[in-house]
Formats: C-alpha cells, sequence, structure tokens
C-alpha cells in the first residue's frame, strides 16, 4: 500500500510552522498511544505513521527533501526496510511535548530503553557512539567531475589500554541499582491513570556493570580522542547543503557498542565564472559593438575548458544562449545540465580620436533608424489585464 502525505498524516498544511506540526503530532500521539488502546494493532500503526512523519517534518534538512522529491527524498534516512523506531531522533522533544509524560514516550525509542511494542522488554541498552558532522568545501570543477577527500577528523576510538572495557584490571562488577538488567522501574501518576515505565539505569548508563578500578588513559570511559583520517568519496553532481553517511566511522561507542556514523556535509564554493541553478550553469559574457552588429564566434569558457558559440549578427544586449550538456552532471545519473550564457553588450567609454571619427560616419545611420521612446511589451500586456 502507498504510503500517505506526510501533511495529510499529522492533517496540517504544507505551510505549516513547527509549531504547528509539533501540537498536531502531539493530539495524534495521545489519541493512538498503544498504552491507551491496548492490543489494538490498528492505534498501534497509526502512532507509529505519524511519528515517522514528525521525524520527517520536524527536521528542517528532511522536510525540503521531502517537499522536492517526496518519499524517495527521505528513503536513506531510514534503513532498508523502512522507518522503525530505532531512526527517532526526537526523543528529547517529548519532555517539551508531552511534558509530565514524556518518559511514558520515552520507552519507545532508543535512548529510553524499556519495552518496545508487542510487550517484549529489550536487552540492556547499546551504547552507540555519537555521530561526527563535519563540513568539506569543494569546487564546482571538484563537483563536475566526482572527487576522493582524505580528511583528518578528530574522534573517539576505543582506548588500547583496556581494550574498550574501562577498567584497569579488566574487572567490572554487577551493577547495585538495576542488578545488571541495565534498567530502573518507575511508576508515576499521569492522566491515564498509574504508569509504569522502565528506563535506563542512571548508575550504570544501561551497561549493567560497575567498574570499581578505572582505566588511567581513559578515566573509565573505555574510549580516547584521536585523529583519524578517512576516505571521502565524492560522486560527480552533488549540491550544497546534501550529506554523505559513512557508516560505522563516527565515535566508537562504550562498552563495545556499535560505533557511530560521520555526516559529511557538502559545502559548495563560490565560483568567479559561473552561477549555479540546480545541475545548470550560467555565465554572463561581455561582447564589443562590432560582435553584436555584425556577429562572431566566441570562445565561452566552460568547466572542461572552452567551447565555441556563434553569436549572429544584430544579437542585442541580455541575449541569452544555451550550450547543452555543458552544465553540471545530474548525481548518479549519465545526464547533465546546460550552460546559459547571456550577452552583454559592452558600450566603451573612453575611445581615440579615430574611434570617435568612425562613429561620427555610422550617426547618420542611426538617426535614420527613427528609435523611440515607449513602454515595453511586458508593460503593454501588464495594463491589458490592469
Amino acid at each position: 500500500m502507498a504510503k500517505r502525505d506526510y501533511y495529510e498524516v499529522l492533517g496540517v498544511e504544507k505551510s505549516a510552522s513547527q509549531s504547528d506540526i509539533k501540537s498536531a503530532y502531539r493530539k495524534l500521539a495521545l489519541k493512538y498511544h498503544p498504552d491507551k488502546n491496548k492490543d489494538d494493532k490498528e492505534a498501534e500503526e497509526k502512532f507509529k505513521e505519524a511519528s515517522e512523519a514528525y521525524e520527517v517534518l520536524s527536521d528542517e534538512d528532511k522536510r525540503k527533501k521531502y517537499d522536492q522529491f517526496g518519499h524517495a527524498g527521505v528513503e536513506g534516512s531510514f534503513g532498508s526496510g523502512g522507518f522503525t523506531w530505532d531512526n527517532f531522533t526526537h526523543a528529547n522533544d517529548f519532555s517539551d511535548i508531552f511534558g509530565d509524560v514524556g518518559s511514558i514516550f520515552e520507552t519507545f525509542f532508543g535512548g529510553g530503553g524499556g519495552f518496545g511494542f508487542g510487550g517484549q522488554p529489550r536487552q540492556h541498552t547499546v551504547n552507540r557512539g555519537g555521530d561526527l558532522k563535519i563540513s568539506l568545501s569543494l569546487t564546482l570543477e571538484e563537483i563536475a567531475k566526482g572527487v576522493t577527500k582524505r580528511l583528518k577528523v578528530n574522534i573517539k576510538q576505543i582506548c588500547d589500554a583496556c581494550n574498550g572495557t574501562g577498567s584497569a584490571d579488566g574487572k567490572v562488577t554487577t551493577c547495585q541499582q538495576c542488578g545488571g538488567s541495565g534498567r530502573v522501574k518507575q511508576v508515576r501518576q499521569s492522566f491515564f491513570g498509574q504508569m509504569s515505565t522502565i528506563t535506563t539505569c542512571p548508575a550504570c548508563n544501561g551497561t549493567g556493570q560497575s567498574i570499581q578500578n578505572k582505566c588511567n588513559k581513559c578515566n573509565g570511559d573505555g574510549r580516547i580522542s584521536s585523529v583519524k583520517t578517512i576516505k571521502v568519496d565524492i560522486p560527480a553532481g552533488v549540491s550544497d547543503g546534501q550529506y554523505l553517511k559513512l557508516r560505522g566511522q563516527g565515535h566508537a561507542g562504550k562498552q563495545g557498542g556499535p560505533a557511530g556514523d560521520i555526516l559529511v556535509y557538502i559545502r559548495e564554493k563560490k565560483n568567479d565564472l559561473f552561477d549555479r541553478d540546480g545541475q545548470d550553469l550560467i555565465c554572463t559574457f561581455p561582447i564589443t559593438v562590432s560582435d553584436a552588429v555584425l556577429g562572431n564566434t566566441l570562445e565561452i569558457p566552460t568547466l572542461k575548458g572552452h567551447a565555441k558559440m556563434k553569436v549572429p549578427s544584430g544579437t542585442q544586449s541580455g541575449k541569452v544562449f544555451r550550450l547543452r550538456g555543458q552544465g553540471l552532471p545530474h548525481l548518479n545519473s549519465t545526464r547533465k545540465g546546460d550552460l546559459y550564457v547571456k550577452i552583454i553588450v559592452v558600450i566603451p567609454n573612453k575611445i581615440s580620436s579615430e574611434e570617435k571619427e568612425l562613429y561620427s560616419k555610422i550617426a547618420p545611420f542611426d538617426k535614420k533608424r527613427n528609435l523611440k521612446p515607449g513602454k515595453s511589451f511586458f508593460d503593454k500586456i501588464k495594463d491589458y489585464f490592469v
């Protein structure tokens, strides 16, 4: 079955503010939360559907891609199986969205642990390493052909002194507060009634273990900061603001947890010759009065060198020509954009006596053209409809 539009799911307009989106999600989440709809699979699915919509629309980057490309634009944000609770990155919003009942909802996402849907308790918290975000500036020439970059990054890696255990002697004991489960149970009163919540043990951060003799090198963290060189393969045709995800190359997780990712954000350097519009390039090219009147073949700069372009006689200033296939390649495609060349006829402001004499001979011919001031074509059209 085809996915519903995220705006339709939350019941908001495409112009909705972040406040509107958050308010709409709050209403749906409270209505369809499984704790309020025991054994109701339909409510459970609607809760998940609303959460997926909120995950995308509450994130400016994901929302921009969704608005431009639809569901295909955000597929890369989720795994091959689609949205799961591990993809939900807004658990920290719950205290703002739901107030005192925030901890109830946290049990459904990675940060809160506890019980997932179906009532089965999760195992101890997986201490996944954090993601590392870096910016990479590229020239248009690099974007046009794709490039491989090697970057040095500061990152947390497994401590070689304790092999990531955090213990100087390798000994760990069971956490006394949670009994090794990594979980503690809390009971609180909410408008749903009395609710039991399973949360991460604050004493051991969900590991279920306690370290008595901490490693001197990492101070018990199991990780140390170091400089690492990474290789980044940039495909041709990327755009400013897009990012590449290097899975598993981010900060190491604690106590054997999986590493996070590295997110490489593309930044496009300003180019002195070309402006960019999607995969098309725009170049302003000045020509002389004689070239405009008589015509000429020009050498137009491109990202690959130069291309010949014929300018016919009588070319007006502002005329735009198109050189097909001389733009940027489309991402993951053999198609290319075009280069648009805007002609500007340059009127000399200083001329020699010889040039002045020649222009004086042309002047009588110009007078015969009987040029008169008047409204432009578009002004006339506007007056017609007003």
